[in-house]
């Protein structure tokens, strides 16, 4: 797999920001076939740091019903993996830079 391919987005919420600041630990949304071998080469190659380690989950995907005028309306959002990436210590990623 290209390296390219592996790392889709960064996620940017309340709690994965949180645990930039306290536990330098950065969160992505990687490709569902990327192991962590791949994960830990795309990041440091894409943002210049070292990684000390680097943790996976697939996070299931929720049924979403809504309701509309032709009535209930039922769905399913997409499953995704997610990498918790921890970088050395006195390093930082500019997740913003690109805004």
């Amino acid at each position: 797999m290209k390296l390219t391919e592996v790392l889709v987005k960064p996620i940017l919420t309340e709690k994965a920001n949180a645990q930039q600041e306290k536990l330098r630990r950065y969160a992505f949304k990687v490709n569902r076939k990327a192991n962590k071998l791949e994960i830990k080469k795309a990041v440091e190659e894409f943002y210049g740091v070292n990684v000390i380690d680097v943790n996976t989950a697939v996070v299931p995907g929720k049924n979403k019903t809504r309701y509309t005028k032709a009535g209930f309306i039922q769905g399913q959002k997409p499953a995704y993996k997610k990498a918790l990436v921890t970088v050395a210590e006195g390093e930082t990623i500019d997740l913003y830079a690109n805004i």
